[in-house]
């Protein structure tokens, strides 16, 4: 059975060593502990350690360059004595973790899911972290064979310097898509420069994309650089180009074709060297037959298309950006949430998303915020998800039909099935749930629970105790 990873616990009290090894060993982590006189810092390179548990009193002791140790190492995770505020202002380090004694267990597993989490983004920084098979430049994550083949093309694209147009619903990550070409491409080291072309008054949208001279309009003051000079050598990212008015387009065209623009009000013209990516959430094609997008301009910015899916064509990577989301806004927010059940992610899975990835990632800040620890459960989400929770994608068995050809959801038959027997039972006592608990062989207090957690219920009218 894999692990978890594993954690090197450097303690010289027997009962907090003990009760944290017990602790993260039941977790599934995998525990080391320091040997007397030995060298931390070996054992930690040499077993590819990445995250130490340490008394800090004990380690300071042994180790006085610890803090420079560290940093070359492994996040730290540090247990301070009661009381022992001294060493505090100089661990305000990114890979060091604090907590004090008495332990409290559910910060500690909050402390080494940030640990963890800080491993995640350190590798994520290296060259290799593009190949990983689930995330691309720490940005965007995805192991459906349509995220896999974005993930492909994005790499391809970014060796280039044309001219990318992405398409997709708002939500899906477009900017992220973006951000993406711009890290992997040699303009990485310059400037990623953003403007969203539908959040500008079309009066200053000009002078925003071109810059403009002192006294060219009323309120031009001083000199203004454009977005077009802050992105020269590197990448310029419009977002929302299909709600550009058509005067600009005709300038922007100009621009892609000759390199060089002219400020609002110069007569003189700069040369720019930038890498264009566009992004649209309405069907720039479209726009083009109703005359409302230029078509010449349109086929300018698709040299390379790219599309990305909606999340309600993607939902095995559902639960992966949950789990992502989930581990950053513990982080953020220093919350334990310990994850989501089996029920809860069913339900999410079979909702539509009309907001992608962004409709999911502010519902999982909001738990998070709401929760503050333990497991989210169906009853912790909005209505609106909890009157989707019946629609899967294939369907359920009745008894003796025969096995539908598009195949079933086990767990939504079982669901289906019990909550059938339930609501029977209810029916069949008049609504009193004890006597329906009897029946059930259940305890009243389960059957409770099992009906709150599923939302089940007779008429109120035929309810008892």
């Amino acid at each position: 059975m894999d692990t978890l990873g594993t954690i090197f616990i450097v303690e010289d009290d027997r009962k907090t060593r003990d009760l944290v090894s017990a602790f993260l060993k039941y977790q599934g982590y995998d525990i080391v502990h320091a040997a007397p006189s030995s060298n931390i810092f070996d054992t930690i390179r040499e077993k590819h350690i990445g995250i130490v548990i340490a008394n800090l009193k004990f380690l300071a002791g042994i180790a006085p360059d610890f803090m420079e140790q560290a940093k070359k190492t492994a996040p730290l995770l540090v247990l301070i004595g009661y009381g022992d505020n001294t060493h505090i202002s100089p661990l305000s380090e990114d890979n060091v973790f604090l907590m004090s004694k008495p332990l409290n267990l559910d910060e500690l597993e909050s402390l080494v899911m940030r640990a963890r989490e800080f491993q995640t983004m350190k590798s994520q920084d290296t060259p290799d972290a593009a190949h990983h098979p689930h995330k691309l430049c720490s940005s965007i994550i995805g192991k459906s064979s349509r995220m896999v083949a974005l993930f492909e093309l994005i790499e391809k694209v970014a060796e280039s310097s044309a001219t990318v147009l992405i398409q997709g619903e708002s939500g899906t990550g477009k900017e992220l898509a973006a951000r993406a070409i711009h890290q992997l491409s040699s303009r990485s080291d310059r400037n990623f420069v953003p403007i969203n072309c539908a959040a500008i008054p079309e009066d200053l949208i000009e002078s925003e994309l071109f810059g403009h001279v002192k006294g060219s309009f009323t309120g031009a003051y001083a000199n203004r650089v454009g977005r077009f000079e802050m992105a020269d050598k590197g990448t310029l990212f419009l977002d929302e180009i299909g709600d550009m008015k058509a005067n600009l387009q005709v300038k922007l065209l100009r621009v892609l074709q000759s390199k060089e623009f002219e400020p609002v009000g110069s007569t003189k013209s700069q040369k720019v060297d930038v890498r264009i990516i566009a992004a649209s959430n309405k069907k720039l094609e479209a726009l083009v037959e109703s005359q409302d997008f230029r078509e010449d301009l349109f086929y300018r910015l698709s040299v390379i298309p790219i599309t990305i899916p909606p999340l309600r064509e993607r939902r095995e990577d559902i639960p992966l950006l949950i789990e992502s989301f989930l581990s950053r806004f513990n982080s953020e927010k220093r919350h334990a949430v310990t994850g989501f059940s089996r029920d809860t992610l069913d339900i999410l899975c079979a909702y539509d998303w009309p907001g992608n990835v962004r409709e999911l990632e502010n519902l999982v800040e909001r738990l998070v915020i709401l929760k503050d620890s333990g497991l989210i459960v169906p009853g912790d989400l909005p209505d609106k998800y909890l009157s989707r929770k019946t629609q899967v994608k294939a369907p359920a068995l009745p008894p003796g039909d025969e096995f539908p050809e598009i195949g079933i959801c086990l767990n939504s038959a079982l669901e289906e099935f019990e909550n059938r027997l339930i609501l029977q039972a209810l029916e069949r006592t008049g609504g009193n749930k004890k006597e329906a608990a009897i029946l059930l062989n259940l305890k009243r207090t389960t059957l409770i629970e099992k009906l709150k957690k599923k939302n089940l219920a007779l008429g109120r009218e035929h309810e008892t105790l």
